[in-house]
């Protein structure tokens, strides 16, 4: 039943024919995102074992993949709902919900598929730095192919409404930048093996953007 529901999200379809959302549906879309969230929150989590011998940062990675995208989804939803009210559009507002959770869903899907890319990145190649960065590149792109899906799963409301395209915009906008920063919050997921093991860090608040170009300085 998940791999189908799994299937279905990834084709498209998220939902009912005429449009109409239940609680079933969006059981099943967060079923599959916190499956597949923690299957690659996992993976991530594996450097520390390879490199460390760290059993318990792969089951503290595993939890915060899908706590991750649940944060970042939750914080910027309410700005998403003022905008469609804004726009007119607050009758749409259920089947937009479950466009872009269905989104993120997918998102997890594809993350998934390149937990063998992640493994083999942190066989070939033993720094820190870089296995964040590449990390970074995965969810980067991947966050790109789940666009595609986006615009798949909206097109009724987009074509019911051409609005629908400026909520959208806005709503990856906001989305990005609060899942940039909510994961600088959330770290470790990969484990600094100069540092001990935990959920958080204790510096955990502070700029990601900063510390990001401060990596890629330091690579280069």
């Amino acid at each position: 039943m998940l791999l189908k529901r799994a299937d279905q999200i990834l084709r498209g379809y998220a939902g009912d024919p005429d449009g109409r959302a239940s609680r079933g549906q969006f059981a099943g879309i967060l079923a599959v995102l916190f499956f597949f969230g923690c299957l690659y929150g996992a993976v991530m989590g594996l450097y520390s074992l390879i490199y460390g011998h760290r059993f318990l940062q792969i089951a503290y990675s595993a939890i915060k993949a899908p706590l991750l995208l649940l944060a970042s989804f939750g914080l910027s939803l309410p700005f998403f709902f003022v905008l469609n009210t804004l726009l007119g559009l607050r009758d749409d507002f259920v089947r937009a919900l479950r466009a872009l959770l269905a989104t993120q869903a997918g998102l997890t899907i594809i993350l998934s598929s390149l937990s063998p890319l992640t493994l083999f990145w942190y066989i070939s190649f033993d720094n820190y730095n870089a296995a964040i960065l590449f990390n970074a590149v995965i969810f980067g792109g991947s966050s790109i192919l789940a666009q595609t899906l986006l615009l798949n799963v909206s097109r009724p409301l987009i074509q019911k409404n051409p609005r629908h395209r400026i909520t959208l915009l806005a709503w990856l906008i906001i989305y990005a930048f609060v899942g940039i920063q909510m994961g600088w919050i959330l770290r470790p997921f990969i484990g600094d093996l100069n540092s001990p093991t935990q959920f958080l860090r204790n510096d955990a608040w502070g700029n990601a953007y900063i510390k990001l170009i401060q990596i890629i300085s330091g690579l280069f």
